[in-house]
Order: structure tokens, then sequence, then C-alpha cells
């Protein structure tokens, strides 16, 4: 199952500059997810992270990896943030950076999900450009009925 840009907004409440899933290129419902997001110069962070050296924020690439986790969930139990539900991402273990993004890397989000039991979601998460591990992580998200 592949998702566009336009799709993927409807599940996440997500917006610039803070959507970090670009394209959903396989989606299992109830087991995983590949996704990608294309590291531009352009991004805002960039500017103050680091000045002649640009740095994707690790906490960004955990960001991308719970909205990722995020559309897995949300497509596997068929809710929206337009029903009136939202996720929050309440906590990770087990996080590892293992290199640094950079301008021009496209990162591939991939989330298995582990447990999903009264709204509470366990998913195992990988980060990668190029083959080679950036990010891993253990995410854990909430699904609330907002009003």
């Amino acid at each position: 199952m592949v998702m566009d840009i336009n799709e993927i907004q409807e599940y996440l409440p997500h917006r610039y500059p803070f959507l970090l899933v670009d394209r959903v290129n396989a989606l299992e419902l109830g087991e995983c997810i590949t996704a990608c997001k294309n590291v531009s110069y352009n991004e805002p962070f960039f500017q103050g992270h680091f000045p002649g050296h640009p740095i994707m924020p690790g906490v960004l690439i955990i960001e991308a990896l719970a909205q990722a986790a995020g559309i897995l969930g949300f497509k596997t139990v068929d809710k929206r943030p337009a029903d009136g539900y939202i996720y929050y991402y309440v906590g990770s273990d087990n996080v590892r950076l293992k290199r640094p993004v950079f301008p021009g890397d496209q990162l591939t989000l991939e989330a298995r999900m582990l447990k999903a039991r009264r709204g509470i979601w366990k998913f195992s998460c990988r980060a990668h450009v190029e083959g080679e591990v950036v990010c891993e992580a253990d995410i854990i998200c909430a699904e609330r009925k907002v009003s």
C-alpha cells in the first residue's frame, strides 16, 4: 500500500514545518510500514543546527519515526484526526543514534508494531540512509479522542 502526501495528511495532523513523512512506500495493516523523508537543505532547522555543518537533529529523526508509526496505527484501526482522534508520542526506549543525517539524504523510516492495547501502541523502529542504520528506537504512542 503506497500513500502520497495528500493521503498522509489525512492520517497525520502535522503540517509544515513539522510534517516529517513525505511518502509511504509500503504498509501492512497491523504489522509494519516503510516510509521516507527527503532531507533538504531548505529545512528550517538547518539554519541553527549547525551553521557550516548542517545535521538533522536526532530528536527530529525520532519524531519522523513516530509519525510513520502513527500512520501505521491509525490506518490499522481506521481512524483519522478528522474523526476527532489524535495520537501522542509518549515515550521511547532503546534509542540509538548511529550516524548523522545530512541535507540531500533520503531517510527511510521503518516501524513494526509490537503491541497494541487500549489505545497504547508500541513499535520497533529503524531509520536508515542508503541501507546504513542511522537510528533505532522502540517508540510508544497513545491514541486519544479530542473534542
